[in-house]
């Protein structure tokens, strides 16, 4: 089977991994990637692993004529037998130019759960909105990453009878539990390194709420709990003014360190007593799988796909309640510090569950069901 992927950008994004991990790990399947933009992180990457990789150079927010052709001359020389489409706007254009290109199977593939018109871009919005007119015409299955995302989109118009969710699989052989020395990390920072470490890996963003983690951390301190907390992501750093001022009104700068963004993230995963997603809105969340996959246990908002991903080997709280969110830490703690052996039990199940639930393997064969029973 020759599968050709058509996707918006190949920067640092979840979509964009799993695309990466999805052609990577499968030796079934012939695959080509077309980025509408431009190589960016993982162009490179994608050809290390020996796949072919075109980009149509267009800018962002910006269709070009010479893009929309060359895309459709690219899928007349591939002639693949499956087009997979990856975001909103790849979604209505790959998939339109796949079907006067003569492709019969066409993919789509839906990466958001939050439609909300005034937490969405503009151009962003109007695409998906096109994209809920042709979904009963275009592809022949969508393909959700979380059953939220699914149940939000068809109730904006997606066809209901297309659905199909696939959650995104995780490289087991990367993120799995191993020794590491906390001083690797943590070198330059002022704190006890046997001290119980709470951590949060995502970018900043609105619906990432660190602030109800600031709440809830302080709560813990006002109840003299010992704890650090390191903070990684994307604008998670001394730059960010304001991080830094909601750190400072709620008088936790020595137990909150801010690291910015970190390559070696299983490196991160592996160094925590516990990763607490503290999230008003999620899709698949992904950080929950790799602190699992690395036997991290994980308190968790009950957004998304995140109950379905944490099942009952974790903690599961409204989103936005800082106080729930405090109480779960401290039971974490608390059983860490007074209960050894069901500690240990439960990070061996946290990881046990990632390999059978959501395995890198386990997302291939879903998708490579999908494109071969849906005729």
């Amino acid at each position: 089977m020759k599968v050709v992927h058509i996707i918006t950008a190949l920067t640092d994004g979840g979509a964009e991994g799993v695309l990466y991990r999805l052609c990577k790990f499968d030796t079934q399947t012939e695959h080509v990637v077309i980025s509408m933009m431009d190589e960016n992180k993982y162009g490179p990457l994608l050809k290390k692993e020996g796949i072919k990789v075109h980009c149509l150079n267009m800018q962002q927010g910006k269709v070009s004529l010479s893009g929309l052709i060359r895309l459709f001359k690219l899928l007349l020389q591939q002639r693949p037998d499956v087009v997979q489409t990856w975001m909103y706007h790849a979604d209505l254009i790959g998939g339109l130019i796949a079907k006067f290109a003569g492709v019969k199977n066409v993919y789509w593939n839906v990466r958001r759960t939050n439609l909300e018109k005034e937490n969405s871009k503009r151009s962003r919005f109007f695409v998906t909105k096109a994209c809920a007119l042709v979904s009963s015409w275009i592809p022949k299955k969508i393909i959700y990453c979380a059953r939220r995302a699914k149940i939000v989109h068809e109730g904006f118009g997606y066809a209901v009878e297309k659905g199909k969710v696939i959650g995104n699989g995780c490289d087991t052989s990367l993120f799995y539990p191993f020794d590491v020395s906390r001083k690797q990390l943590t070198a330059n920072m002022q704190f006890d390194s046997s001290v119980f470490l709470i951590g949060f890996v995502g970018r900043y963003a609105p619906e990432k709420d660190h602030s109800n983690l600031f709440d809830a951390l302080s709560i813990l301190k006002s109840k003299d709990v010992a704890f650090h907390c390191l903070l990684v992501g994307q604008g998670v750093d001394q730059s960010n003014s304001k991080l830094l001022s909601l750190l400072q009104s709620t008088e936790l700068k020595e137990q909150v360190s801010l690291l910015g963004q970190i390559n070696d993230i299983p490196v991160v995963l592996n160094c925590l007593d516990l990763h607490v997603l503290p999230s008003s809105s999620e899709g698949f969340p992904n950080v929950l799988v790799e602190a699992m996959a690395c036997g991290t246990p994980c308190v968790s908002t009950d957004v998304g796909d995140a109950a379905l991903i944490v099942g009952e080997m974790g903690w599961l709280i409204p989103p936005k309640d800082p106080q729930a969110l405090a109480i779960s830490i401290l039971q974490a703690i608390e059983e860490k510090q007074n209960n050894k052996c069901g500690w240990f039990h439960r990070k061996r199940i946290c990881r046990n569950r990632v390999i059978d639930n959501f395995s890198v393997n386990q997302m291939i064969k879903g998708y490579y069901q999908t494109w071969l029973n849906s005729e």
